[in-house]
Order: structure tokens, then sequence, then C-alpha cells
């Protein structure tokens, strides 16, 4: 009996156990879902913020410098608000960016994307921080022949290529069900900078490309040209994991500040001001003569910039500027060679023939050193060159009166997007007057520096093909 009596009593006991232990476990349970990790926190623990960035002029690329583009900085200055590492993982074009954002690990995909529908299906979007338009572009060369398309009627017959999981494929395909004629064919292999390319080879006759996109790449293929826009405007947006509410928050507030401390002018200015600039007798006579003219130099232009610690992008950059690489160049006024030297800075810089290429490149590289020594201190990056340039073209004086006119008018004399709209009135007398330095033609620094810039873009875009 007392057999019985102890199987009762432990099959009892071993009831009570495991009522216990699953009565704990599902109180367990709900506190481990309250206690989910966001993916904000998830970034902040692991510190690292993985993204998916497209390997494009206007995203991201391999410059002279190491890693430049506008999304690039942008997520380059937000991962440093976050206090962690950036790591990027590359795509090519905006179909394979789609494609690894599905992966886990990755927390923002940045390919200067559009809000549309079917990606906000799968997706979440982060704040927008650019504002573009759809545009068709096509060969420059297609006015000749009257085939220049003006509106959507005009596309019928043309050959038509745009990426696939683009917006430009779905503004296709809508222009398509609303019963327009568009022979389009889409491709997963190309970005739309190749496509672009492809267009100024007139291997095929138009694309689609966003405005900043196109504003990019016509200083690459000046045979491209816009011909008319096909959608309104439209917001660029990073994309983000459906459960991200934490993090599109903190964005939010974060580019609220970049914002409102000018950072985002300064960026867009950097990346998009030469679009200004942009004329196309000047760029493809520039693309004839770096082909034909700067071989000769590129070696001098090495050597001083490893001399004196300036890229020689920049240094080839402003020689061309100066003397469209012409070592006998010779103004009305008297400066001569290949940085086009006065006889009193030759002299200074102990330049003895001005019409000697090197002597000219070390004398005027040598002389752009001395002017980044009196920049004042509190002018950092790459916005040092830029006044160290001005100063080279218009002298220092100038530099510092806008400086002083900068302050007065409530903007920031120390960064160059806010120094070159002060610059050109100092040719208003009622802003020259009271200035130390007195009359100036400020438009033309402005025009030097932002030309200087454009052309090292083309050059560094051009790096492997110059080496």
């Amino acid at each position: 009996m007392n057999k019985y009596i102890y199987l009762i009593l432990v099959s009892f006991l071993a009831a009570i156990f495991f009522m216990f232990g699953w009565f704990s476990h599902s109180s367990y349970l709900p506190a481990k879902k309250i206690e989910k990790q966001s993916s904000l926190t998830k970034i902040k623990r692991k510190k690292a913020l993985n993204v998916v960035l497209l390997n494009s002029p206007s995203t991201y690329y391999i410059g002279v410098d190491g890693p430049t583009g506008f999304e690039y900085d942008l997520l380059k200055a937000y991962s440093e608000h976050l206090g962690v590492k950036l790591n990027i993982t590359p795509a090519h074009t905006i179909s394979e960016a789609i494609e690894l954002s599905k992966n886990p690990d990755i927390d923002i995909t940045s390919a200067s994307l559009t809000k549309t529908q079917k990606r906000s299906d799968g997706f979440n979007f982060g704040p927008s921080y650019f504002e573009v338009q759809e545009q068709v572009i096509c060969h420059r060369g297609m006015h000749k022949t009257n085939k220049f398309p003006h509106d959507v009627e005009d596309l019928a017959g043309l050959k038509i290529m745009v990426g696939k999981n683009t917006s430009y494929a779905e503004t296709i395909n809508s222009l398509q069900n609303d019963g327009f004629d568009i022979n389009a064919s889409f491709t997963s292999e190309l970005s739309t900078e190749e496509l672009l390319k492809k267009v100024s080879k007139h291997e095929i006759d138009c694309t689609i490309a966003d405005s900043n996109i196109y504003a990019l790449n016509l200083r690459y293929f000046p045979e491209i040209r816009m011909a008319f826009s096909i959608s309104g405007r439209e917001q660029l947006s990073w994309l983000l994991k459906k459960d991200s509410s934490e993090l599109k928050a903190d964005m939010y507030s974060w580019l609220n500040t970049f914002n409102q401390q000018g950072k985002m002018m300064q960026l867009k200015d950097h990346y998009y001001s030469y679009v200004l600039f942009f004329d196309y007798y000047n760029t493809k006579m520039f693309y004839k003569r770096m082909k034909s003219r700067l071989p000769k130099y590129t070696k001098i232009f090495q050597e001083a910039a490893t001399r004196f610690g300036i890229p020689w992008t920049l240094l080839a950059s402003i020689s061309y500027q100066e003397s469209h690489w012409n070592p006998k160049a010779k103004s009305f006024t008297g400066v001569r060679g290949l940085m086009m030297l006065t006889k009193n800075t030759a002299k200074l810089l102990g330049v003895k023939n001005r019409l000697d290429p090197k002597q000219s490149i070390v004398g005027g590289t040598r002389h752009i050193k001395q002017m980044l020594k009196f920049v004042p201190k509190e002018v950092s990056g790459e916005n040092r060159l830029k006044f160290a340039l001005a100063a080279y073209n218009i002298g220092l004086g100038h530099i510092r009166d806008a400086q002083r006119l900068a302050r007065e008018i409530g903007l920031n004399e120390n960064v160059w997007s806010d120094l070159k709209i002060v610059l050109p009135l100092l040719s208003q007398k009622k802003f020259y007057r009271d200035l130390k330095y007195g009359y100036a033609r400020g438009e033309e620094p402005v025009k030097y520096v932002e030309s200087i810039y454009n052309y090292r873009d083309i050059l560094e875009n051009n790096n492997n093909k110059l080496l």
C-alpha cells in the first residue's frame, strides 16, 4: 500500500512541477516580446550602420581621395551622429540595390530612390532629402533629323531603354496602359548612368533619368540633352525595413538639425553648383584637350602634387582654367605660361622662365600652397582649397572683405557656399564703398572656382584612363 501512495505522491509532485514550468514559460514569453530590440538599438549595440549604396556619380564612388558622392557624404554624417562605423555594400543597378535590401543585416538602402507605391508595399521610407523630376534624356544630334522629342506623343517610334524595377519603368508602364505608343525595353544589367552613356553614343535614342542624375552626368556625357520632364516633383528617400519606426524618427530629427545648421545646403552646393556653369562647347573642347594636351604634363602635375600635398587633378584643372594647357599662353595683361603667372609673382616664386612647363606648374602650385597658409584657420575641409583658389584669382584682400560682408549680412564667412553669395556684391558701390579693398569683379572668382571643380570632377571620373 505504501508503494502505491508513494507512486501517487511522485506523480502529483511531477504534475505540480510541470504546471509551474508551463506557467513560468508562458509568463516569460510576453516579457521577451516587450524587450525586443529596435533597429536603432541594434545599430548602436553592434556599433555599425550597414548600408547598400548605389555605385554611381550621384550616390557613391571611389574618387582620387577615397569614397565620395552626395549620398555617401550624407550617410557618413548620419553614422557619425550615431557614433557608429559606416559599412558599405555597393550595388551597380537599382534592381540589385533593392534585392540587397532584403538582407536582414542591411539597415538602409541609398540609391537615389523615389517614393513609389510598389516600393512602399515592401519597405519603409525614411525622410526626404532631395527633390527631383523624371526627365526624358535623348541624344543631342537627333535635332538634325527632326526626331528630337518634345512631349510623350513624340516618343512613338524611338528606341528607348530604362532600368528594370526603377520608377522610370513604372512611368513607362503607366503611359503604355494609358494608350501611348512607346517602344521601350527594360534592363536589369545596366545602371542609369550606363544608359546615359548609351544615349551619348547614340546606341539608343532616349532613356529616363532623375533631374539630379542628368545634371551630374551632363559633364561626362556632353552629347546628351534633356527633352522634357515626364513627371511632377518627386522626393528621394532612403529605404528602410518595415519595423524601423524608431530609426526613422531619429533620422527625421537628425536631418532637421542638419538642414537648420546649413550643412545640407553646403553639401548640395558642393556637388551641384557647377551645373549652372555648364557649357557644351567648352566641355567638348576640354575632353579633346584632355586627350591631346594633358598627357604631356600629367607626370609634372603628379610630382608637384606629391611635393606640395595638393591633388594633381586639381592642379591640372587650375592650369586648364588658366591656359587651356597651352605652355605659351599669354593674356593682354602680360601673365604667361601653363599657370599664367605674372612677372612679379614668378620672381617671388623663383620661376626664371614662365614658359617652361615644369617651372610654371611648380611655381603655381607653390603659390596656391602659400595662399592656403593665409586662409583663416576657422575655414576647414574643402572650403580651404576653394578660398585659396578664389584668393589666387582675385586676391586675398578681397576675400577678407567678402568675409566681413558675409558676417554683416548674417551669413557664415567660413564656408564657400555662403561666401560665393557675397563675392558678386563686391562690384556694387553700396557694398564695396565701406570695404578696405574696395571694388572687385566678384563674380569672376565664383565662376573660376566652380569651373575648376567641374574640370576636376571630369578628370577624376576619367582617372583610370589618364594614368
